[in-house]
């Protein structure tokens, strides 16, 4: 028998895999009960009807590669975002850019700089790249920044920040990251990871905060990227389309890394037109401001304590294993996520989702833990 592990380098036979929230086919095949997914912080109404249509419109035409260079998409994301086309790089995901950013700028004996408990791909990313990654203890449930510039050094190239952050939920205001980059040396590039960018800024507006800069940060030539994704607000996970801004000399070196033809036809047409619906976003986050606030304060009575959340999801930790609350719940017929591979095994995430299913979250969730209390 061949031992194939000599071919590959350490670093890629050491590296772990992502593991993905359940499939709602898969759960229910597992439990044999109509279940409804609340683990992966996708969009509750679906994608946008106007990009549906327009996914259905192109599907004819998808004996034809795509645009590699998703030309119009990234004119449209300039002139939306007021950057140059040469600023943007659209990707299969934002995802697959922090793949690209990590191969980028990493190689073994540079790394990679993150908080505790934050975007489980960043150190996925980092490996594969062959860098080190370098994680520090979280502050109130979110980034340290002190301690993350404290841990930078002559090999650091990269500081992963997500804002808000996944999975707790906890954002860092515009004025700290703004005296945060004013401490960046300059062989460091900061990744500002917005995914949760239309949810973040929804709150902020309802409670008068001051929540994201990044664009100023770009326009400024800052040593800055600012990641984005269709995935989240626009619910466009399933076609996968997100797209990096950032210095043009930076973005040429990261589209010269994309695989080709990575986006395929239709996500660019799907992100062009669900950028375009405005009434689709506007519906997903009053949705989402409103029944984050009925959620927190229903499993707050229950005697629970769910961190107050700038995104699409709650972070709480239990005080039981998660991993077994999650299987109960599912036998109900709800998918959360538990938190173990984020190194938080009694705390589980929970997809803000619309009034009804939110409601047969709790009751499940109620009859889950008052057995749970009985044993």
């Amino acid at each position: 028998m061949s031992d194939y592990s000599q071919l590959v380098p350490e670093h890629v036979r050491n590296l772990g895999g992502y593991t993905p929230g359940k499939s709602l086919r898969q759960a229910q095949r597992e439990s044999r009960v109509n279940c409804i997914k609340m683990a992966s912080n996708e969009n509750p109404f679906g994608p946008s009807p106007i990009a549906v249509k327009t996914m259905q419109a192109v599907l004819s035409e998808s004996n034809f590669y795509p645009d590699n260079d998703a030309g119009e998409l990234r004119q449209k994301l300039a002139d939306h975002h007021k950057v140059e086309p040469a600023q943007v790089v659209p990707t299969a995901g934002s995802t697959a850019l922090l793949g690209i950013i990590a191969r980028t700028l990493l190689s073994p004996g540079l790394n990679a700089i993150t908080s505790e408990r934050s975007f489980i791909v960043y150190p996925i990313a980092t490996q594969a790249a062959g860098g080190r990654l370098i994680r520090v203890p979280t502050l109130n449930d979110g980034f340290d920044l002190n301690a993350i510039a404290a841990a930078i050094d002559r090999h650091t190239r990269i500081i992963y920040i997500a804002n808000p952050n996944n999975p707790t939920g906890t954002f860092i205001p515009a004025p700290e990251l703004d005296r945060f980059l004013d401490r960046m040396p300059e062989h460091v590039i900061v990744i500002l990871d917005e995914a949760y960018y239309d949810f973040a800024q929804g709150f902020a507006a309802i409670r008068g905060v001051d929540y994201s800069h990044a664009l100023d940060y770009v326009k400024q030539d800052r040593k800055v990227v600012v990641l984005r994704t269709f995935s989240k607000a626009h619910g466009l996970a399933g076609v996968r389309v997100g797209y990096g801004i950032g210095p043009s000399e930076l973005m040429s070196y990261f589209a010269r890394m994309r695989t080709t033809f990575s986006v395929s036809a239709v996500a660019q047409a799907a992100a062009m037109a669900a950028l375009d619906d405005h009434a689709h976003i506007r519906k997903t986050i009053r949705n989402n401001s409103e029944q984050a606030e009925r959620l927190m304060a229903k499993m707050t009575d229950l005697g629970f304590h769910p961190i107050p959340t700038w995104a699409n999801f709650l972070y709480c930790d239990l005080g039981d294993d998660a991993a077994a609350v999650a299987k109960r719940l599912q036998a109900e017929g709800v998918i959360v996520r538990p938190l173990g591979p984020w190194g938080a095994p009694n705390a589980i995430r929970i997809t803000i989702g619309t009034q009804e299913q939110n409601d047969i979250f709790l009751n499940a969730f109620r009859k889950v833990m008052e057995r749970a209390s009985v044993r």
